[in-house]
């Protein structure tokens, strides 16, 4: 029976209100899921029961933090049905069409519902850089870029109305709480943001916060929220803690008494409030639904050894708000976590270089192995130590694959062919043919943006000086994108092949670019049309090359480096964890109010529950600081992170490094030595 292999809170969170006939639709249930409870089991596991009682996979909507975990909940669902339904498994699962991330789900829905919302069905979606680069160029419009004082930048913008719409919060306030140095420019940021989505919508575009607010505005009004609804039965979403004020009201719309609605995530790893996320949905889920929602705590961890959870159960015990659990396992183990003291980055760097090779001599890969950070600049001292000594290593939280300028070139050609009026696309790709500068990119997207066949327009156009051939075939392309004869995904090697020779003039390295252009091509062939590949490399890009520091494939092992943002849902054998000191956890950017002292807590908490067998957080003395003056030494003196208080220092294994039990004779003779340099550099003038 595939429901024995669960615990008995597992098991209770997957039957809850689920009847033989699948006619009984069930209330409200919170799955508090702690780190390594097998929270995607449960929940693939929900999913399928759901499915083998009755219920319609078609009418089904689950919400994952991810596409590739939308995947492997597929995948899980499917075999979990297998073991039922045996050969007709299959047909079952791949019925499960409602399944993906919020913005994946929008997206969708808005094409559905887009004549009665007044959208084009063919919008564009821009991603962060793209929509950071619309807000600069309204931003230029409207004479900010060249105002007496200095006006927030184009990232800093998009941030401020990110966050406003994505809490649903008053500019005055997300202004006075996230960027009090903005305030003083309330009024013309008002005037960008309103310029800014006039912008798009004459542009035919969607940004990635669009996806979200469109869905909540359509779900506002009631008949469509109760059409939109009426399609599914059970709403599943992953992650809740992740989730902002934007989705909980969209959740609310679809199922405002809570039936047909599971909700999974864990209170302590809500660690994203930078991108809108607020604790506060998942705390205040009990109360929302009251009194007919249902809590279900997972606290069985299958993960860590129990010295490594009663550490991590101490650090988070000290929250100031949370739903009690105290992670629990079989794991014996006699070694508690380590809390190492070094003198300062570079002896912390060897220390950790010395551990690691320590490991892989025992048997235990590099792969197996990870070292974490709360910021990416905190890992340089090692990255230098690592490759003195030849330890391959990929780091992750850097720049993604789909960022690259090559990669966002070919993108912006498929963009602008599937959306003329883009114009962030057009002004990118209009500057890669020699001869065409802004000025010039601009006046033909003015001209192209009165005509209500915008490329046709563009091919009336004369070709600007300079750019001879290289207008022509631009031209061509175009059209030949526009309409379709080439078919998917053909059209995207039509592309690359217009764009090698510039490629070529434009990177030096253009051989090895020209390689993640035929990955995107590999990429580009899993999915149905140019509108679905886009949409979703949007939305859910893919990992990519230049994420890779050092050069892991010299070796089929390497050395894991992340974040902590980054690892989150990541598990390894041994982990470290680097500057477990105030000022860097919590980050100093991050002790302005409560709620930030108390997310920064959960970080380390998401830290700590990587680790399966061992872990190492360790302590520098002294810390090289970012955010201090150039002028002097930019070292200061640190203590150990507030997080862990002396009276928790019984969970650890404290320590220093390196050991210095007793010298040696040698060290002690030289020790003894004395001579004068000063004498000696004034002897060599005399």
């Amino acid at each position: 029976m595939y429901l024995e292999k669960l615990n008995p809170q597992q098991r209770l969170a997957v039957e809850h209100g689920t009847l033989v006939d699948g006619s009984h639709i069930a209330g409200p249930l919170l799955i508090i899921a702690g780190a390594g409870s097998g929270k995607t089991n449960t929940l693939a596991h929900r999913v399928a029961h759901l499915i083998l009682k009755g219920a319609d996979p078609r009418r089904i909507l689950l919400m994952t933090f991810s596409r590739r975990a939308a995947a492997e909940m597929g995948r899980r669902v499917e075999r979990i049905c297998g073991e039922v339904l045996g050969k007709n498994s299959g047909v079952m699962a791949d019925a499960l069409a409602w399944s993906g991330t919020f913005h994946g789900i929008g997206a969708r829905l808005l094409r559905d519902y887009a004549e009665q919302i007044g959208v084009d069905p063919a919008f564009s979606i821009h991603d962060r850089e793209d929509s950071a680069d619309l807000m600069n160029l309204v931003r230029h419009d409207l004479g900010f870029s060249k105002t007496e004082s200095r006006f927030p930048t184009k990232g800093t913008c998009l941030a401020i109305y990110s966050r406003a719409v994505n809490s649903e919060s008053e500019l005055p306030k997300v202004l006075r709480d996230a960027f009090p140095w903005c305030a003083t420019w309330e009024n013309q940021l008002r005037e960008l943001f309103a310029c800014y989505v006039e912008s798009k919508q004459s542009q035919n575009v969607l940004d990635y916060d669009d996806l979200l607010l469109y869905w909540a505005q359509m779900v506002a009004e009631p008949m469509i929220a109760e059409d939109i609804a009426s399609r599914f039965d059970h709403v599943l979403v992953d992650e809740y803690q992740d989730t902002n004020r934007l989705q909980s009201s969209i959740l609310l719309a679809l199922k405002p008494s809570g039936h047909g609605l599971t909700v999974v995530g864990d209170d302590a790893q809500s660690i994203y409030s930078f991108r809108a996320a607020t604790v506060r949905n998942i705390l205040d889920f009990p109360a929302a639904f009251s009194p007919a929602a249902n809590v279900v705590t997972l606290d069985r961890n299958y993960r860590s050894t129990q010295p490594i959870l009663a550490a991590a159960n101490a650090v988070i015990d000290l929250a100031s708000e949370r739903f009690t659990k105290n992670l629990w396992t079989e794991r014996e183990s006699p070694e508690r976590p380590k809390l190492v003291t070094v003198r300062d980055e570079n002896e912390q760097a060897r220390y950790v270089a010395d551990k690691i090779l320590d490991n892989r001599e025992e048997g235990v890969k590099l792969k197996s192995q990870a070292v974490l950070f709360r910021a990416s600049h905190h890992s340089g001292a090692l990255e230098v130590e690592l490759t003195r000594r030849n330890i391959p290593f990929v780091k992750f939280g850097g720049l993604k694959f789909l960022d690259s300028a090559h990669v966002k070139d070919m993108l912006a050609a498929l963009r602008f062919a599937q959306n003329p009026r883009d114009r962030v696309a057009g002004f990118r790709l209009m500057q890669i043919l020699p001869g065409v500068g802004p000025s010039t990119a601009q006046k033909v997207l003015d001209q192209m943006a009165e005509d209500a066949s915008p490329l046709t327009a563009l091919a009336a156009l004369p070709a600007p000086p300079r750019s001879g051939e290289d207008w022509t075939s631009f031209v061509s392309t175009m059209q030949e994108l526009k309409t379709g004869k080439a078919g998917w995904p053909a059209e995207i090697e039509l592309v690359r092949q217009w764009y090698e020779p510039h490629l070529e003039r434009l990177h030096e390295d253009a051989s090895a670019r020209l390689a993640d252009l035929i990955q995107l091509e590999q990429i580009a062939g899993g999915y149905a049309s140019r509108e679905r590949f886009l949409t979703e490399l949007t939305l859910d890009p893919p990992d990519a090359t230049s994420d890779q520091a050092g050069v892991p494939l010299l070796d089929e092992d390497y050395l894991i480096l992340s974040t902590i943002h980054s690892a989150k849902g990541q598990e390894w054998t041994k982990v470290f964890m680097l500057n477990v000191i105030d000022g860097c956890i919590p980050s100093d950017l991050a002790v302005g109010t409560t709620a930030e002292i108390e997310e920064e807590r959960r970080l380390l908490y998401v830290a700590m529950t990587r680790a399966k067998d061992n872990l190492d957080l360790v302590v520098p003395q002294r810390f090289f600081t970012h955010g201090q003056n150039s002028q002097g030494d930019r070292h200061v003196y640190a203590a150990r992170t507030r997080f862990i208080p002396a009276t928790l220092l019984q969970f650890f294994e404290v320590c220093g490094w390196p050991q210095t039990k007793s010298d040696t004779a040698a060290s002690q003779q030289a020790r003894q030595v004395r001579i004068d340099v000063g004498a000696r550099m004034r002897g060599m003038w005399r």
